[in-house]
């Protein structure tokens, strides 16, 4: 088989892999918490929000920038994860390159 030959099936077989950890990626998820677990955030690791928890007794109505805050941090740390294991993954396939697109 030519080089070029050998180049595609290669290509092809990488392409398989990483659509599988793709979807493998996308039923995953991580969780943080803020606020002393006050709010919880589910983050499925294809980079999207899969679940948010607040604890009704942590909630004050005269004080609801507070309950935003804890929001906010608890999303982007759920999130910050869902990507790294996400580049750990995906990095695997590529053995380290970024590929444009992919990362």
């Amino acid at each position: 088989m030519s080089s070029i030959g050998k180049l595609m099936k290669q290509a092809s077989r990488i392409q398989r892999q990483m659509e599988q950890a793709q979807t493998d990626l996308a039923d995953r998820t991580v969780d943080a918490t803020s606020g002393g677990g006050a709010v919880k955030v589910t983050a499925k690791c294809d980079g999207t929000l899969k679940a948010i928890t607040i604890d009704p007794e942590s909630v004050d109505k005269d004080d609801i920038s507070l309950l935003e805050d804890l929001v906010l941090t608890a999303a982007n740390s759920a999130l910050e994860q869902a990507k790294e294991i996400s580049n750990e993954e995906m990095g695997k396939l590529t053995s380290g390159l970024k590929i444009p697109g992919l990362m």
